[in-house]
């Protein structure tokens, strides 16, 4: 009885760790997948239907996207960082660790609103007025964007709750707080901007309150469900604060996602004053276009986030052979969809750039930028894998500053050692450029007035700085090979620690140069 309630009390292996690669990832993938296109259905939904009001409603909403974009990108990168942390952690069954990830990435993304809040309530005209100086676009823009960004707790307390349920596995609640939230977007929009069933008409300050009143009830439902059906992981109010290991951790696979996607708001941006100084409508065609990308990119950004926790979680344990499966996997799945979709969208994009503005101009020119991209979306899935995997450190090289820094741990403790060689090498230098004035000095006696006893001075003088030169020459060569030698004994002994602290399964499984 007693070995039946031990058994029974054993913790249960986490379905990352058991589940066939394959059926693992379409089983969490799809979630995501559906996940990421309703996060892109927030912006999608709010330029098809701003784009009814004006065209410089639709600008405006389109200039306003860099913003956004950083904010997805600080967001997502934030929630890479923690969502990897985490899963390994649960892997290599370190429970306190998992908690303080969990913990310390809801104060990152406190923090990372903060700053977007201070942005929305100061920066918002600036950044448009930096871009157009039309009153009506200007106007519409600052009212859009100024709701977004102030309120904004909202879409980085989604992505904090959200990826703690995926990470353990349970995308499809993770699914259900998203599905939520853009429904109530949906729902709001054409309310909220038309002002239907006698509210009043707010254009697109109904947008932007729409779309900040579906993240705030999804944030609050991702909370609750975490809260009751993830008890892998524990939120507690006092764990909610700064750790500088656990977010040094978070930040390091998390920062190279917050630069790539950043370098897309900072591309967006100098795109639309470009475009801006031509035509209005090239501006209104981009910011539909790059909408109906991302929109087209969301399922191998999910597929790509399903594969995160899977990987990391299989690393943590050890089993290597799934995290290469998982990488293959995601790979081959993303540049199916990628194919397809880039067929789809070449032979009807026409239809699909009309969606947002069915206006000849808007229709030709959006129809144009769509075909030229769809030619590259087969080599994207393949990239965007590639960058995941490097910013989650299993693709890491070191450049030769970082190779330098680590080597500098090992030099330290021989600091004195090498400050003596420093002088001795002077004293080389000196004699270098000594000896040559000396020779001819001793020349000018010699063809000079012969004068035995100055010869003799002479000579003697330069045998002495030649021999010191030699010693000094003898000592560098004595201590820098002997410190070279502990150096190469002390890299060893740490080497050998670390290989010695491995398990068998990572030393078959490791290649040697990666060990």
């Amino acid at each position: 009885m007693s070995k039946q309630n031990a058994a029974s009390a054993a913790p249960q292996e986490n379905k990352m760790g058991v589940l066939p690669v394959g059926k693992l990832l379409a089983d969490m993938a799809i979630p995501m997948m559906i996940s990421m296109l309703v996060q892109a259905l927030y912006n999608v939904v709010d330029s098809v239907f701003v784009s009814r009001i004006s065209e410089n409603a639709l600008n405006a909403v389109s200039l306003a996207f860099p913003l956004q974009n950083l904010m997805i990108a600080f967001g997502s990168g934030t929630a890479v960082g923690m969502n990897a942390l985490l899963s390994r952690s649960l892997g290599a069954k370190q429970q306190e660790q998992v908690d303080r990830a969990a913990n310390t990435g809801m104060f990152l993304f406190g923090c990372t609103y903060v700053l977007f809040a201070l942005i929305g309530a100061f920066l918002s005209r600036p950044f448009f007025l930096a871009q157009t100086h039309d009153a009506e676009i200007v106007g519409y823009g600052v009212d859009y964007a100024s709701i977004c960004l102030i309120f904004s707790f909202g879409i980085f307390a989604q992505f904090c709750f959200e990826r703690l349920l995926q990470s353990t596995g349970r995308t499809k609640l993770s699914m259900m707080t998203q599905l939520i939230g853009a429904v109530i977007n949906i729902v709001l929009d054409p309310i909220l901007i038309f002002g239907w069933f006698g509210l009043p008409r707010l254009e697109v300050k109904g947008a932007a309150i729409a779309t900040v009143a579906g993240q705030i009830i999804a944030a609050i439902i991702g909370l609750f469900v975490n809260l009751k059906k993830n008890p892998e992981i524990h939120i507690r109010a006092k764990l909610v604060r700064w750790h500088s290991a656990t977010a040094g951790e978070i930040y390091r696979v998390g920062v190279p996602s917050i630069i790539m996607g950043s370098i897309g708001s900072v591309m967006t941006f100098g795109m639309n004053k470009i475009l801006i100084a031509f035509t209005t409508t090239a501006t209104a065609v981009f910011g539909a276009y790059f909408k109906l990308q991302s929109f087209i990119f969301m399922p191998v950004f999910g597929l790509n986030n399903a594969m995160v926790p899977i990987v990391s979680y299989n690393y943590g344990a050890g089993r290597y052979d799934r995290v290469r499966q998982g990488f293959r996997f995601c790979v081959k799945w993303g540049t199916l969809f990628l194919v397809a979709a880039g067929i789809v969208g070449y032979i009807f994009a026409p239809q699909l750039v009309a969606v947002f503005r069915n206006d000849p101009e808007v229709v030709a020119f959006g129809t144009v930028a769509m075909r030229c991209q769809c030619i590259t979306f087969p080599l994207a899935a393949y990239a965007l894998v590639k960058d995941k995997k490097a910013t989650m450190g299993f693709e890491r090289t070191m450049n030769d500053g970082e190779i330098m820094r680590r080597l500098a741990r090992y030099a330290r403790p021989y600091l004195s050692k090498f400050l003596i060689v420093g002088v001795l090498m002077l004293f080389s230098i000196a004699y270098d450029i000594i000896s040559p004035l000396i020779v001819g000095r001793i020349e000018e006696l010699v063809a000079g007035e012969f004068e035995l006893r100055g010869l003799f001075l002479g000579v003697s003088v330069y045998a002495g700085v030649l021999v010191f030169s030699m010693g000094s020459t003898y000592l560098q060569a004595v201590i820098l090979q002997r410190v070279g030698q502990r150096i190469i004994s002390d890299l060893r002994e740490d080497l050998f620690s670390h290989i010695e602290s491995l398990a068998h399964e990572q030393l078959n499984e490791i290649p040697v140069g990666k060990l």
